[in-house]
């Protein structure tokens, strides 16, 4: 992976069969998408976020990355251009729910508690 750069960009509707393909094969707790971004490393999908775009705030509800490619850094990559994705959309923060399988993972990311929420603020 050293040298490669992460493809990223929104999800649209022609990746719903590869995507659907993608999470059967690396976990994750959702079957469908319709918001999100998905990363690609030399032409192939590595990376999917779910997420839905809410009034003050981006909440995440799955970050999936590829079962060989894991502790590789794309999975920070891929909330690093969430929140700059937030930023664009003029949201003040990123959210998860506290009690995403993740939470470790999250936390180690910028996110802190707050209440039933994860949040990492927008910069």
């Amino acid at each position: 992976m050293r040298g490669q750069k992460l493809f990223v960009r929104p999800i649209d509707n022609g990746d719903s069969d590869s995507i659907r393909l993608f999470l059967k094969s690396n976990g994750g707790r959702i079957t469908e998408t319709g918001c999100g971004l998905l990363g690609k490393l030399v032409g192939e999908l590595v990376a999917v976020v779910a997420m839905e775009i809410e009034g003050d705030a981006v909440r995440i509800d799955d970050v999936v990355v590829a079962t060989d490619l894991r502790r590789k850094r794309i999975g920070r990559f891929m909330l690093d251009e969430v929140e700059r994705l937030a930023s664009k959309l003029e949201r003040k923060r990123v959210v998860v729910s506290g009690r995403a399988a993740q939470r470790e993972f999250f936390q180690r990311t910028g996110f802190r508690e707050d209440g039933e929420w994860l949040v990492r603020d927008v910069r």
